[in-house]
């Protein structure tokens, strides 16, 4: 099964305002785009992803991960995550209505393509299906089988909602670089130490001396 990967960016000035304990206010808007842009490298890498459409209405943010070969997709409602990832996804399926759609966070810096494989091999078998982030509270990646809306529901407890709503929850093997999303400056360092990408290597360089 071929794959379209939606993944939703809120403008970078307003990104990651968890990482205050971590990163001053100036570089926040620089590691979330870094974040982005090792997420969209490593999905486009990963056996089963035909193709990634970003979400956002950053026009920064937009320049930098077409030039890695995500297509934009506006976000026009404006509405917060959830329409977004609607929106998307009715926007790629208009293209293709017959095409398996999942959506994955945007803020995977230490993605693994081959894991990623591994996480859209088991949702294959699913209508919906969905993987818990570390904590296992969150969601990293929910997907929707083809003739199947992916019916979102990001957010506090979205771990609790997707199953709720009938996703599948997922549990494969050895797919650590899929749930470590990064919220805060521990999420961080456990990303900094299952190793990150060379753009968020980079712009998190400078914050060694805060034990990142």
């Amino acid at each position: 099964m071929q794959w379209t990967l939606v993944i939703p960016l809120k403008p970078l000035a307003q990104a990651k305002s968890r990482l205050a304990d971590t990163a001053p206010g100036d570089t926040r808007p620089g590691l979330a785009l870094a974040f982005a842009q090792d997420t969209v490298a490593a999905a486009l890498a990963a056996p089963g992803v035909r193709d990634v459409a970003v979400v956002t209405g950053d026009a920064r943010a937009g320049r930098a991960l077409a030039e890695l070969g995500a297509r934009i997709v506006a976000d026009e409602p404006g509405g917060g995550l959830n329409v977004a990832l609607a929106h998307a996804e009715a926007v790629v399926r208009a293209g293709r209505p017959g095409g398996a759609v999942a959506a994955l966070n945007a803020d995977l810096p230490a993605l693994r393509p081959a894991e990623l494989a591994r996480v859209l091999e088991a949702a294959g078998e699913f209508p919906r299906a969905f993987l818990p982030d570390a904590p296992e509270i969150g969601t990293t990646f929910l997907s929707a089988a083809p003739g199947h809306a992916l019916r979102p529901e990001f957010g506090a407890d979205s771990r609790v909602r997707h199953r709720r709503s009938g996703a599948v929850e997922l549990s494969p093997a050895g797919v650590d670089s899929v749930r470590r999303d990064v919220d805060t400056g521990d999420d961080l360092r456990a990303a900094l130490a299952l190793g990150v990408g060379p753009h968020t290597a980079a712009a998190s360089a400078g914050l060694a001396a805060q034990g990142c």
